[in-house]
């Protein structure tokens, strides 16, 4: 099963963070623009030939989230969305951090 088929599961906090180690082979299964900064948070960059598109586009990655109950956090500007996801309730990465990213590589 690929990851973007698997559901996102709720932190409730009471886990760490996953490790270097741990981040590695999940990163791998997601598109190469995704960046792990400092083993804390993914990020990545979506460029767009205008504001509306880019609007339309955090949109759509914004329901996948609700519909996840897993929320990335998006900067959003003219021709330019930079998405970061993380599991706040850890203040690091886990597994669910990487579904959402293979969900929202989906609509890409």
């Amino acid at each position: 099963m690929s990851l973007k088929d698997k559901r996102c599961i709720p932190c409730e906090g009471g886990i760490p963070p996953l490790t270097s180690e741990e981040i590695l082979p999940l990163v791998e299964q997601i598109n190469d623009d995704w960046k792990v900064i400092a083993d804390h948070h993914i990020e990545r960059e979506f460029k767009f030939s205008n504001f509306q598109t880019a609007l339309d586009f955090v949109n759509q990655a914004g329901k996948i989230c609700e519909d996840e109950a897993h929320h990335a956090d998006f900067e959003l500007s003219w021709g330019r969305v930079k998405v970061m996801i993380w599991t706040h309730k850890i203040d690091g990465l886990a597994e669910s951090d990487f579904f959402l990213a293979a969900k929202i590589d989906d609509i890409s």
